[in-house]
């Protein structure tokens, strides 16, 4: 059951990062760390395709490895990340406790992202 759960918990993080790859507000490392983790718990055939993914396995290694991310990951994620909020903000928001909300989650999201190493080219 055990086994199960964690392969079960696994497969929805791994959404949740997949998600998050589209969603800026919603961190994609986090999920794609807690995923290998959780399959690494559960099930060898998974982490092996996790960590091998042409997309992800790379991302997951160098984090993991290094605990750092490319400058382009950094800049798009940053990017993405601001342009979302602030079209929230000036034309779907209309209440200022939610636009003051979502900036300071872009400002702490933005501050987390910028506390990492930048991964050196190779």
């Amino acid at each position: 059951m055990k086994k199960f759960l964690f392969k079960l918990f696994g497969i929805i993080s791994l959404s949740l990062a997949i998600v998050g790859i589209f969603l800026p507000i919603l961190p994609t490392t986090p999920f794609l760390l807690l995923s290998s983790f959780l399959f690494m718990q559960s099930s060898d055939k998974l982490h092996k395709w996790l960590t091998e993914h042409r997309v992800f396995g790379q991302y997951i290694k160098d984090f993991q490895e290094y605990k750092s991310i490319p400058l382009k990951v950094k800049i798009t994620s940053i990017s993405f990340l601001w342009i979302t909020i602030l079209l929230s903000v000036f034309f779907f928001i209309e209440k200022l406790w939610i636009k003051l909300l979502l900036i300071s989650i872009a400002i702490g999201v933005t501050i987390h992202i910028l506390k990492y190493k930048t991964k050196k080219k190779k």
